[in-house]
């Protein structure tokens, strides 16, 4: 089912998200409804919390961008609970857009690498 996508200025953004219980009634459901909804926004990312749940969980899907930036040809992840264990000091400008500031993009600067520790939707660590 797609849902709607919160938009800036939302309070559910601005909210630090709850860890998810991993035995959460749901969770499965969830997960395929955030897919498909960015799927349908045409993003390549989307956090539960911009479909209004203040929960921690990331979807990222590289896939059709892989054109312009190959490394991501096979790049799909469900992330439950992500820590940011290690990140790079060396930098890396991108140009990014948001599915909750829809229409503008920006160039942003972040570590060129990081490690994530999460649960996948398996819910294997």
């Amino acid at each position: 089912m797609i849902l709607p996508i919160y938009v800036y200025g939302q309070p559910v953004l601005r909210e630090i998200a709850k860890p998810v219980d991993l035995n959460m009634e749901g969770l499965d459901q969830l997960i395929a409804d955030m897919y498909e909804t960015m799927k349908n926004a045409d993003g390549v990312g989307i956090a539960a919390p911009q479909v209004g749940k203040s929960l921690r969980i990331v979807i990222v899907d590289g896939t059709d961008i892989a054109d312009d930036y190959p490394e991501l040809k096979d790049f799909k992840r469900v992330m439950i609970n992500p820590e940011i264990t290690e990140k790079s000091e060396e930098t890396a400008d991108y140009s990014e857009g948001c599915l909750s500031v829809p229409d503008i993009n920006c160039n942003v600067t972040r570590p060129k690498r990081i490690t994530v520790k999460y649960f996948n939707e398996k819910k294997e660590e």
